[in-house]
């Protein structure tokens, strides 16, 4: 790489040129487009890298496999939400983020649930994502929640949040209905409002 280059992001395996950076942009923008056709069952690294005009080998660069991509594409959607808003009550910013969160691909019903199958996969990428995720969510929640924020409700609104998605992705409700189920989980695990 030049030195003129400039790093611009980071996938889970490395540092990414502008170009580079485009090429992963382009496969999980395909990735997208295949799950609408196809559902994630009929999902292949090989195809998506068809449909975004890369050659298979140079997708397989940047994603181990389909739960890779897709988890990147959660990732991605996640990384580029809004700041968390300063104004209303601790419990109105809780439910905002919760909210955003559970919202991110609620639109798009075979996306929802392809996201949660991938991202309860074991590969080293969707583990390092799975972190990421987390600790992005977990951020979230302690800016809504403010200074001085419970340890102990933050880990119950983050596993409310898990439960939530698993409870979704296995067809027990929608996604969109998975954030007004959240607002009411938070509801009953914050103290009222200050």
């Amino acid at each position: 790489m030049s030195g003129n280059q400039e790093l611009i992001t980071e996938s889970t395996r490395r540092r990414l040129t502008e170009r580079q950076a485009d090429t992963v942009r382009r496969l999980t923008d395909a990735a997208v487009e295949e799950i609408r056709e196809t559902g994630f069952d009929g999902l292949t690294v090989r195809n998506v890298a068809k449909r975004a005009g890369v050659a298979p080998a140079t997708a397989y660069t940047y994603f181990a496999s389909k739960n890779h991509l897709i988890t990147e594409v959660f990732w991605r959607r996640l990384n580029a939400l809004p700041p968390v808003p300063a104004g209303g009550t601790r419990r109105e910013r809780v439910n905002e983020v919760l909210r955003e969160v559970a919202l991110l691909v609620s639109d798009e019903p075979e996306l929802a649930a392809a996201c949660t199958a991938a991202m309860l996969g074991s590969d080293p990428d969707v583990r390092e994502l799975r972190m990421r995720i987390g600790v992005s969510i977990r951020r979230r929640l302690e800016a809504a929640m403010g200074d001085g924020a419970d340890p102990k409700i933050l880990g119950a609104l983050e596993l409310a949040y898990a439960g939530a998605l698993v409870h979704a992705g296995m067809g027990y409700t929608s996604y969109a209905r998975m954030a007004d189920r959240l607002a009411e989980m938070a509801e009953l695990i914050l103290p009222d409002p200050e």
